[in-house]
């Protein structure tokens, strides 16, 4: 109970990320301090740049929230030396694959050619968009020979421009990439992609505001309507707060602008 409520956003600048994480957490500057993961980059012609990522966190000092300056935190980057060239094409670092094993039908999926063939697609898309990272990819333990998922782990520097706001440009590079995998192994392929463990991050984040969103509609006794979420976010909400005593939810509005509200129960 002791562990602080952090909430990561990503957004085109330092003040629409806090304002944006300020909104969702329903406090006020003086309640939180603001770590600026990521200053961001304009790219060139506006392409290609990577927008800013900032984390708040609940309960913290006055005198650390006050908005940032994100001037300064380049300068993390002129203090390392120059690291060494990669390959200008990227190699995809193969790991050892877990075979599942609850696969009672059929046989376990061990790594073959569509793994290769997933690793080599999302190193090469991850090229084009002028990042350099590590993939690897290996079944998930749910997949069969009919429903292959695939989970693939992406590592590297600098990529939230994979990742975009509210992850938006991560779900359409998952989506593009499982449609090539697809193509070109001729098998339906389900890829999850995570970017640094991002995944993880968000929904630990999202379990936590969806809670302290219950405690505040319990409090007040009025509904409380989140902020548009995709849709596997909006189910983490659902699940977590699905057996409150307290609370039941909904989601309303149409995509992209879906949302969650959280409703004290009659």
């Amino acid at each position: 109970m002791n562990e602080r409520t952090t909430l990561e956003v990503i957004a085109p600048t330092v003040e629409e990320a806090i304002q944006q994480g300020l909104t969702q957490l329903g406090l006020t500057a003086d309640q939180v301090s603001v770590e600026v993961l990521d200053s961001g980059s304009k790219g060139l012609f506006g392409l290609g740049g990577r927008q800013v990522r900032v984390l708040l966190t609940v309960g913290a000092p006055q005198e650390s929230a006050s908005i940032p300056d994100p001037k300064p935190v380049p300068a993390k980057q002129t203090e390392s030396k120059p690291k060494q060239p990669r390959e200008s094409k990227p190699r995809a670092e193969k790991k050892s694959v877990a075979e599942p094993s609850n696969n009672k039908n059929s046989e376990p999926l061990a790594h073959d050619s569509i793994i290769d063939t997933t690793e080599n697609v999302v190193s090469k898309l991850i090229h084009h968009m002028g990042l350099k990272a590590q993939v690897s990819a290996n079944y998930d333990e749910s997949s069969t020979d009919e429903r292959r998922v695939i989970q693939v782990d992406v590592r590297g520097d600098d990529l939230s421009a994979l990742i975009g706001r509210h992850a938006e440009t991560l779900v359409a590079f998952q989506h593009v990439a499982s449609l090539i995998v697809g193509k070109q192994t001729e098998h339906y392929v389900q890829l999850v992609v995570d970017v640094e463990g991002y995944r993880a991050r968000r929904e630990k984040q999202i379990r936590q505001l969806a809670n302290r969103m219950a405690d505040q509609v319990t409090k007040t006794g009025k509904k409380v309507t989140m902020e548009p979420m995709p849709s596997s976010e909006r189910r983490i909400v659902h699940m977590e707060l699905r057996g409150h005593p307290a609370v039941t939810t909904e989601s309303t509005g149409e995509e992209p602008y879906r949302k969650v509200v959280i409703l004290p129960k009659e």
